[in-house]
Protein backbone atom coordinates (compact mmCIF):
# COMPACT_ATOMS: atom_id res chain seq x y z
CA UNK A 1 0.00 0.00 0.00
CA UNK A 2 2.81 2.44 0.85
CA UNK A 3 4.30 2.05 -2.62
CA UNK A 4 1.01 2.93 -4.28
CA UNK A 5 0.57 5.91 -1.96
CA UNK A 6 4.08 7.07 -2.90
CA UNK A 7 3.23 6.87 -6.60
CA UNK A 8 -0.04 8.71 -5.94
CA UNK A 9 1.89 11.46 -4.15
CA UNK A 10 4.34 11.81 -7.04
CA UNK A 11 1.45 12.25 -9.49
CA UNK A 12 -0.18 14.83 -7.22
CA UNK A 13 2.98 16.89 -6.69
CA UNK A 14 4.00 16.90 -10.36
CA UNK A 15 0.47 17.86 -11.44
CA UNK A 16 0.29 20.62 -8.86
CA UNK A 17 3.63 22.10 -9.94
CA UNK A 18 2.92 21.71 -13.66
CA UNK A 19 -0.52 23.36 -13.56
CA UNK A 20 0.81 26.97 -13.46
CA UNK A 21 2.95 26.13 -16.50
CA UNK A 22 -0.13 24.78 -18.29
CA UNK A 23 -1.96 27.99 -17.36
CA UNK A 24 0.78 30.10 -18.94
CA UNK A 25 0.62 27.96 -22.08
CA UNK A 26 -3.15 28.47 -22.25
CA UNK A 27 -2.75 32.23 -21.99
CA UNK A 28 0.02 32.24 -24.59
CA UNK A 29 -1.95 30.05 -27.02
CA UNK A 30 -5.19 31.94 -26.34
CA UNK A 31 -6.94 28.84 -25.00
CA UNK A 32 -9.15 30.90 -22.72
CA UNK A 33 -12.82 30.31 -21.94
CA UNK A 34 -14.97 33.29 -22.78
CA UNK A 35 -18.27 34.00 -21.02
CA UNK A 36 -21.43 32.43 -22.38
CA UNK A 37 -25.03 32.61 -21.21
CA UNK A 38 -24.99 29.05 -19.84
CA UNK A 39 -21.67 29.34 -17.98
CA UNK A 40 -21.09 29.60 -14.24
CA UNK A 41 -17.70 31.27 -14.31
CA UNK A 42 -17.81 35.08 -14.35
CA UNK A 43 -14.38 35.89 -15.79
CA UNK A 44 -12.54 34.47 -18.82
CA UNK A 45 -10.52 31.50 -17.56
CA UNK A 46 -7.60 29.65 -19.20
CA UNK A 47 -7.86 25.93 -19.80
CA UNK A 48 -5.38 23.17 -20.82
CA UNK A 49 -5.18 21.81 -17.27
CA UNK A 50 -5.13 18.37 -18.86
CA UNK A 51 -1.52 18.97 -19.89
CA UNK A 52 -0.50 19.16 -16.22
CA UNK A 53 -2.59 16.11 -15.31
CA UNK A 54 -1.04 14.02 -18.06
CA UNK A 55 2.44 15.18 -16.99
CA UNK A 56 1.68 14.00 -13.44
CA UNK A 57 0.44 10.61 -14.66
CA UNK A 58 3.46 10.12 -16.91
CA UNK A 59 5.97 11.14 -14.21
CA UNK A 60 4.38 8.82 -11.63
CA UNK A 61 4.43 5.83 -13.99
CA UNK A 62 8.10 6.47 -14.78
CA UNK A 63 8.95 6.65 -11.05
CA UNK A 64 7.00 3.45 -10.42
CA UNK A 65 9.10 1.65 -13.05
CA UNK A 66 12.13 2.06 -10.75
CA UNK A 67 10.42 0.52 -7.72
CA UNK A 68 11.19 -3.18 -7.12
CA UNK A 69 7.73 -3.77 -5.67
CA UNK A 70 6.13 -3.08 -9.05
CA UNK A 71 8.66 -4.88 -11.26
CA UNK A 72 6.16 -7.51 -12.37
CA UNK A 73 3.81 -4.84 -13.72
CA UNK A 74 6.51 -3.81 -16.23
CA UNK A 75 7.31 -7.35 -17.42
CA UNK A 76 4.95 -6.80 -20.35
CA UNK A 77 5.16 -3.09 -21.29
CA UNK A 78 2.42 -3.22 -23.95
CA UNK A 79 -0.56 -2.46 -21.63
CA UNK A 80 1.19 0.57 -20.13
CA UNK A 81 2.23 1.73 -23.59
CA UNK A 82 -1.40 1.46 -24.65
CA UNK A 83 -2.66 3.40 -21.64
CA UNK A 84 -0.03 6.14 -21.70
CA UNK A 85 0.02 6.36 -25.50
CA UNK A 86 -3.76 6.48 -25.80
CA UNK A 87 -4.03 9.04 -23.00
CA UNK A 88 -1.36 11.11 -24.72
CA UNK A 89 -3.31 11.01 -27.99
CA UNK A 90 -6.55 12.20 -26.39
CA UNK A 91 -4.65 14.84 -24.43
CA UNK A 92 -3.18 16.25 -27.65
CA UNK A 93 -6.61 16.01 -29.28
CA UNK A 94 -8.07 17.96 -26.37
CA UNK A 95 -5.34 20.59 -26.58
CA UNK A 96 -6.05 21.05 -30.29
CA UNK A 97 -9.75 21.39 -29.57
CA UNK A 98 -9.19 23.84 -26.70
CA UNK A 99 -7.01 26.01 -28.94
CA UNK A 100 -8.68 25.67 -32.37
CA UNK A 101 -12.19 24.38 -31.57
CA UNK A 102 -12.35 21.19 -33.65
CA UNK A 103 -15.63 19.90 -35.06
CA UNK A 104 -17.33 17.02 -33.27
CA UNK A 105 -16.62 14.44 -35.98
CA UNK A 106 -12.88 15.08 -35.79
CA UNK A 107 -12.94 14.71 -32.01
CA UNK A 108 -14.98 11.51 -32.14
CA UNK A 109 -12.63 10.04 -34.74
CA UNK A 110 -9.63 10.85 -32.55
CA UNK A 111 -11.31 9.24 -29.54
CA UNK A 112 -11.99 6.05 -31.49
CA UNK A 113 -8.39 5.92 -32.72
CA UNK A 114 -7.04 6.33 -29.17
CA UNK A 115 -9.35 3.60 -27.86
CA UNK A 116 -8.33 1.38 -30.78
CA UNK A 117 -4.66 1.92 -29.97
CA UNK A 118 -5.36 0.87 -26.38
CA UNK A 119 -7.01 -2.34 -27.56
CA UNK A 120 -4.21 -2.97 -30.08
CA UNK A 121 -1.74 -2.98 -27.20
CA UNK A 122 -3.69 -5.76 -25.50
CA UNK A 123 -5.90 -3.77 -23.12
CA UNK A 124 -9.36 -4.90 -24.13
CA UNK A 125 -12.37 -6.80 -22.91
CA UNK A 126 -12.06 -10.39 -23.99
CA UNK A 127 -14.36 -12.47 -21.84
CA UNK A 128 -17.58 -12.29 -19.91
CA UNK A 129 -18.07 -15.64 -18.17
CA UNK A 130 -21.70 -16.69 -18.12
CA UNK A 131 -21.79 -19.91 -16.15
CA UNK A 132 -18.11 -20.40 -16.93
CA UNK A 133 -18.52 -19.96 -20.68
CA UNK A 134 -16.70 -17.26 -22.64
CA UNK A 135 -18.98 -15.74 -25.24
CA UNK A 136 -18.73 -13.61 -28.37
CA UNK A 137 -16.03 -13.10 -30.98
CA UNK A 138 -12.80 -11.14 -30.76
CA UNK A 139 -14.20 -8.46 -33.07
CA UNK A 140 -17.17 -7.96 -30.78
CA UNK A 141 -14.92 -7.53 -27.75
CA UNK A 142 -12.77 -5.07 -29.67
CA UNK A 143 -15.82 -3.01 -30.61
CA UNK A 144 -17.14 -3.19 -27.04
CA UNK A 145 -13.79 -2.03 -25.66
CA UNK A 146 -13.68 0.96 -28.00
CA UNK A 147 -17.30 1.84 -27.20
CA UNK A 148 -16.66 1.60 -23.45
CA UNK A 149 -13.66 3.92 -23.59
CA UNK A 150 -15.34 6.47 -25.87
CA UNK A 151 -18.48 6.59 -23.71
CA UNK A 152 -16.40 7.08 -20.55
CA UNK A 153 -14.45 9.96 -22.11
CA UNK A 154 -17.59 11.79 -23.19
CA UNK A 155 -19.38 11.09 -19.90
CA UNK A 156 -16.65 12.86 -17.93
CA UNK A 157 -16.72 15.64 -20.53
CA UNK A 158 -20.47 16.12 -20.00
CA UNK A 159 -20.24 16.43 -16.21
CA UNK A 160 -17.34 18.92 -16.28
CA UNK A 161 -19.58 21.93 -15.71
CA UNK A 162 -18.59 23.41 -12.34
CA UNK A 163 -15.25 24.32 -10.79
CA UNK A 164 -13.63 21.21 -9.33
CA UNK A 165 -16.52 18.91 -10.23
CA UNK A 166 -14.97 16.44 -12.70
CA UNK A 167 -11.61 16.20 -10.91
CA UNK A 168 -13.27 15.71 -7.52
CA UNK A 169 -15.76 13.12 -8.75
CA UNK A 170 -13.02 11.05 -10.40
CA UNK A 171 -10.75 11.40 -7.34
CA UNK A 172 -13.47 10.14 -4.99
CA UNK A 173 -14.72 7.38 -7.23
CA UNK A 174 -11.16 6.46 -8.20
CA UNK A 175 -10.25 6.07 -4.52
CA UNK A 176 -13.04 3.54 -4.09
CA UNK A 177 -11.88 1.69 -7.20
CA UNK A 178 -8.26 1.82 -5.99
CA UNK A 179 -9.21 0.14 -2.70
CA UNK A 180 -11.27 -2.43 -4.56
CA UNK A 181 -8.50 -3.43 -6.98
CA UNK A 182 -5.95 -3.54 -4.15
CA UNK A 183 -8.17 -5.86 -2.10
CA UNK A 184 -8.88 -8.02 -5.12
CA UNK A 185 -5.16 -8.34 -5.84
CA UNK A 186 -4.45 -9.30 -2.22
CA UNK A 187 -6.94 -12.15 -2.40
CA UNK A 188 -5.93 -13.32 -5.87
CA UNK A 189 -2.16 -13.15 -5.30
CA UNK A 190 -1.26 -13.28 -1.57
CA UNK A 191 2.49 -13.19 -2.28
CA UNK A 192 2.55 -10.35 -4.82
CA UNK A 193 0.39 -7.23 -4.46
CA UNK A 194 1.61 -5.53 -7.62
CA UNK A 195 -1.21 -4.75 -10.02
CA UNK A 196 -1.38 -2.70 -13.20
CA UNK A 197 -4.98 -1.67 -12.52
CA UNK A 198 -4.17 -0.49 -8.99
CA UNK A 199 -1.14 1.45 -10.25
CA UNK A 200 -3.14 3.17 -13.00
CA UNK A 201 -5.95 4.19 -10.66
CA UNK A 202 -3.45 5.44 -8.04
CA UNK A 203 -1.73 7.78 -10.50
CA UNK A 204 -5.11 8.96 -11.80
CA UNK A 205 -6.32 9.85 -8.29
CA UNK A 206 -3.01 11.61 -7.62
CA UNK A 207 -3.33 13.72 -10.77
CA UNK A 208 -6.86 14.76 -9.78
CA UNK A 209 -5.80 15.69 -6.26
CA UNK A 210 -2.86 17.72 -7.56
CA UNK A 211 -5.10 19.63 -9.96
CA UNK A 212 -7.97 20.36 -7.55
CA UNK A 213 -6.27 23.19 -5.57
CA UNK A 214 -6.03 25.16 -8.83
CA UNK A 215 -9.47 24.15 -10.12
CA UNK A 216 -11.76 24.35 -7.08
CA UNK A 217 -14.08 27.36 -6.99
CA UNK A 218 -13.08 30.00 -7.90
CA UNK A 219 -11.01 28.16 -10.50
CA UNK A 220 -7.81 29.70 -11.84
CA UNK A 221 -7.68 27.15 -14.66
CA UNK A 222 -10.03 24.62 -16.27
CA UNK A 223 -8.96 21.13 -17.31
CA UNK A 224 -10.55 21.53 -20.75
CA UNK A 225 -11.06 18.63 -23.13
CA UNK A 226 -7.39 17.78 -22.68
CA UNK A 227 -8.21 16.89 -19.06
CA UNK A 228 -11.72 15.48 -19.14
CA UNK A 229 -10.93 13.05 -21.96
CA UNK A 230 -7.75 11.88 -20.22
CA UNK A 231 -9.69 11.20 -17.00
CA UNK A 232 -12.37 9.23 -18.83
CA UNK A 233 -9.81 7.33 -20.90
CA UNK A 234 -7.66 6.28 -17.93
CA UNK A 235 -10.52 5.23 -15.64
CA UNK A 236 -12.02 3.17 -18.47
CA UNK A 237 -8.63 1.61 -19.23
CA UNK A 238 -8.20 0.63 -15.58
CA UNK A 239 -11.64 -1.02 -15.63
CA UNK A 240 -10.78 -2.97 -18.76
CA UNK A 241 -7.41 -4.04 -17.30
CA UNK A 242 -9.17 -5.73 -14.37
CA UNK A 243 -10.68 -8.37 -16.67
CA UNK A 244 -7.20 -9.61 -17.56
CA UNK A 245 -5.64 -9.35 -14.11
CA UNK A 246 -7.87 -11.74 -12.15
CA UNK A 247 -7.60 -15.52 -12.31
CA UNK A 248 -11.11 -16.99 -12.03
CA UNK A 249 -9.72 -20.04 -10.24
CA UNK A 250 -8.03 -17.93 -7.56
CA UNK A 251 -10.97 -15.86 -6.36
CA UNK A 252 -14.34 -16.65 -4.87
CA UNK A 253 -17.59 -16.37 -6.79
CA UNK A 254 -18.44 -13.30 -4.75
CA UNK A 255 -15.25 -11.55 -5.84
CA UNK A 256 -15.21 -12.84 -9.42
CA UNK A 257 -18.62 -11.37 -10.18
CA UNK A 258 -17.45 -7.74 -10.02
CA UNK A 259 -14.10 -8.79 -11.46
CA UNK A 260 -15.66 -10.22 -14.61
CA UNK A 261 -18.35 -7.63 -14.97
CA UNK A 262 -15.63 -4.96 -14.92
CA UNK A 263 -17.92 -2.02 -15.49
CA UNK A 264 -19.83 -2.60 -12.23
CA UNK A 265 -17.67 -0.42 -10.00
CA UNK A 266 -16.46 1.91 -12.78
CA UNK A 267 -20.15 2.46 -13.58
CA UNK A 268 -20.62 3.43 -9.95
CA UNK A 269 -17.61 5.74 -10.19
CA UNK A 270 -19.07 7.34 -13.32
CA UNK A 271 -22.72 7.13 -12.26
CA UNK A 272 -23.24 10.91 -12.21
CA UNK A 273 -21.46 11.61 -15.52
CA UNK A 274 -23.25 8.74 -17.24
CA UNK A 275 -26.63 9.71 -15.80
CA UNK A 276 -26.11 13.31 -16.83
CA UNK A 277 -25.12 12.27 -20.35
CA UNK A 278 -28.08 9.89 -20.80
CA UNK A 279 -30.59 12.46 -19.53
CA UNK A 280 -29.12 15.14 -21.78
CA UNK A 281 -29.30 12.94 -24.89
CA UNK A 282 -32.88 11.84 -24.18
CA UNK A 283 -33.94 15.40 -23.38
CA UNK A 284 -32.47 16.92 -26.52
CA UNK A 285 -33.45 14.19 -28.95
CA UNK A 286 -36.97 14.31 -27.53
CA UNK A 287 -37.04 18.05 -28.23
CA UNK A 288 -35.90 17.48 -31.81
CA UNK A 289 -32.39 18.90 -31.27
CA UNK A 290 -28.93 17.49 -31.65
CA UNK A 291 -27.86 15.36 -28.63
CA UNK A 292 -24.82 17.66 -28.39
CA UNK A 293 -26.83 20.89 -28.39
CA UNK A 294 -25.89 22.81 -25.21
CA UNK A 295 -28.50 23.69 -22.60
CA UNK A 296 -28.85 24.53 -18.92
CA UNK A 297 -30.61 21.41 -17.65
CA UNK A 298 -27.63 19.38 -16.44
CA UNK A 299 -27.60 17.89 -12.95
CA UNK A 300 -25.45 20.72 -11.62
CA UNK A 301 -27.83 23.27 -13.13
CA UNK A 302 -30.70 21.56 -11.31
CA UNK A 303 -28.80 21.77 -8.03
CA UNK A 304 -28.31 25.47 -8.60
CA UNK A 305 -32.05 25.70 -9.30
CA UNK A 306 -32.71 24.21 -5.85
CA UNK A 307 -30.94 27.20 -4.35
CA UNK A 308 -27.49 25.73 -3.73
CA UNK A 309 -24.41 27.81 -4.27
CA UNK A 310 -21.70 26.81 -6.72
CA UNK A 311 -19.52 25.17 -4.07
CA UNK A 312 -22.41 23.44 -2.33
CA UNK A 313 -23.61 21.97 -5.60
CA UNK A 314 -20.15 20.52 -6.20
CA UNK A 315 -19.96 19.12 -2.65
CA UNK A 316 -23.36 17.47 -3.03
CA UNK A 317 -22.23 15.72 -6.19
CA UNK A 318 -19.08 14.63 -4.33
CA UNK A 319 -21.31 13.10 -1.65
CA UNK A 320 -23.42 11.21 -4.17
CA UNK A 321 -20.30 9.86 -5.89
CA UNK A 322 -18.88 8.66 -2.56
CA UNK A 323 -22.15 7.00 -1.55
CA UNK A 324 -22.60 5.10 -4.80
CA UNK A 325 -18.95 4.13 -5.42
CA UNK A 326 -18.01 3.15 -1.85
CA UNK A 327 -21.43 1.54 -1.37
CA UNK A 328 -20.89 -0.63 -4.44
CA UNK A 329 -17.34 -1.44 -3.36
CA UNK A 330 -18.58 -2.56 0.06
CA UNK A 331 -20.31 -5.51 -1.62
CA UNK A 332 -16.87 -7.07 -1.98
CA UNK A 333 -15.89 -6.86 1.70
CA UNK A 334 -19.24 -7.03 3.52
CA UNK A 335 -22.13 -9.49 3.48
CA UNK A 336 -24.85 -8.51 1.07
CA UNK A 337 -27.48 -7.43 3.62
CA UNK A 338 -25.21 -5.07 5.62
CA UNK A 339 -23.70 -3.68 2.41
CA UNK A 340 -27.11 -2.87 0.95
CA UNK A 341 -28.28 -1.43 4.27
CA UNK A 342 -25.20 0.80 4.37
CA UNK A 343 -25.82 1.90 0.80
CA UNK A 344 -29.46 2.66 1.61
CA UNK A 345 -28.51 4.80 4.61
CA UNK A 346 -26.01 6.67 2.45
CA UNK A 347 -28.64 7.36 -0.20
CA UNK A 348 -31.06 8.70 2.43
CA UNK A 349 -28.39 10.97 3.93
CA UNK A 350 -27.32 12.25 0.50
CA UNK A 351 -30.95 12.90 -0.45
CA UNK A 352 -31.56 14.81 2.76
CA UNK A 353 -28.49 16.95 2.23
CA UNK A 354 -29.48 17.60 -1.37
CA UNK A 355 -32.97 18.77 -0.53
CA UNK A 356 -32.47 20.24 2.90
CA UNK A 357 -29.60 21.35 5.19
CA UNK A 358 -27.15 22.41 2.49
CA UNK A 359 -29.61 24.83 0.87
CA UNK A 360 -28.80 28.45 1.79
CA UNK A 361 -31.33 29.83 4.26
CA UNK A 362 -33.46 32.74 3.13
CA UNK A 363 -32.58 32.20 -0.52
CA UNK A 364 -35.49 31.35 -2.77
CA UNK A 365 -34.69 28.52 -5.19
CA UNK A 366 -34.76 29.24 -8.90
CA UNK A 367 -37.68 27.32 -10.46
CA UNK A 368 -36.63 24.52 -12.77
CA UNK A 369 -39.14 25.90 -15.25
CA UNK A 370 -36.96 28.98 -15.52
CA UNK A 371 -33.96 26.88 -16.53
CA UNK A 372 -36.13 24.88 -18.89
CA UNK A 373 -37.27 28.09 -20.53
CA UNK A 374 -33.68 29.18 -20.92
CA UNK A 375 -32.74 25.85 -22.45
CA UNK A 376 -35.55 25.99 -25.02
CA UNK A 377 -35.35 29.69 -25.83
CA UNK A 378 -34.65 30.57 -29.47
CA UNK A 379 -30.91 30.22 -30.03
CA UNK A 380 -28.75 33.23 -30.64
CA UNK A 381 -27.45 33.29 -34.23
CA UNK A 382 -24.09 31.46 -34.12
CA UNK A 383 -20.85 33.25 -34.71
CA UNK A 384 -18.63 31.91 -37.46
CA UNK A 385 -16.42 30.15 -34.90
CA UNK A 386 -19.20 29.09 -32.49
CA UNK A 387 -20.47 25.56 -33.05
CA UNK A 388 -23.24 23.95 -31.05
CA UNK A 389 -22.71 20.30 -31.77
CA UNK A 390 -20.04 17.78 -31.02
CA UNK A 391 -18.99 15.59 -28.11
CA UNK A 392 -17.05 18.37 -26.42
CA UNK A 393 -19.75 21.05 -26.49
CA UNK A 394 -20.77 19.99 -22.99
CA UNK A 395 -17.56 21.08 -21.38
CA UNK A 396 -17.55 24.39 -19.58
CA UNK A 397 -14.53 25.71 -21.36
CA UNK A 398 -14.79 25.00 -25.04
CA UNK A 399 -14.41 28.38 -26.69
CA UNK A 400 -11.23 30.40 -27.10
CA UNK A 401 -11.42 34.08 -26.30
CA UNK A 402 -10.37 36.43 -29.06
CA UNK A 403 -10.09 39.42 -26.75
CA UNK A 404 -11.03 40.59 -23.29
CA UNK A 405 -14.32 42.23 -24.32
CA UNK A 406 -15.20 40.60 -27.63
CA UNK A 407 -17.75 38.14 -26.23
CA UNK A 408 -18.66 39.77 -22.95
CA UNK A 409 -22.35 40.52 -22.44
CA UNK A 410 -21.66 43.07 -19.69
CA UNK A 411 -22.01 46.65 -20.89
CA UNK A 412 -19.63 49.30 -19.53
CA UNK A 413 -20.93 51.37 -16.62
CA UNK A 414 -21.34 55.11 -17.37
CA UNK A 415 -19.28 57.48 -15.22
CA UNK A 416 -20.92 58.12 -11.85
CA UNK A 417 -23.46 55.32 -12.27
CA UNK A 418 -23.82 52.38 -9.89
CA UNK A 419 -23.68 49.00 -11.52
CA UNK A 420 -26.36 46.55 -10.43
CA UNK A 421 -25.21 43.16 -9.14
CA UNK A 422 -24.59 40.73 -12.00
CA UNK A 423 -26.46 37.43 -11.59
CA UNK A 424 -24.37 34.29 -11.53
CA UNK A 425 -23.95 32.79 -14.97
CA UNK A 426 -23.96 29.07 -15.50
CA UNK A 427 -21.08 27.48 -17.30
Amino acid sequence: MRVYLLVLLVAAVVTYLATPVARLCALRWRAVTALRERDVHTVPTPRLGGLAMYAGILAAVLVASRLPFLERVYDDPRPLVGILGGAGLVCLLGVADDVWDLDWMTKLTGQVLAAGFLAWQGVQLYQLPLGGVTVASSRMWLALTVLTVVVAMNAVNFVDGLDGLAAGVIAIGGTAYFLYTYRLTQDASPTDYSSLATLVVAVLVGACLGFLPHNFSPARIFMGDSGSMVLGFVIAAAAVVVTGQIDPEAVTDRQSFPAYVPMLLPLAVLVLPLLDMVLAVVRRVGAGRSPFHPDRMHLHHRLLALGHTHRRAVLIMYIWTAVVSFGTGSLVVLPTAPALALLGVGVLVATGLTLGPLRPRGEAPLPVATLRGLSTAPPVPPRPDDRSDGPSDERPDDRPADGPDERSSVLPTPPGAVRAPTPEKTR
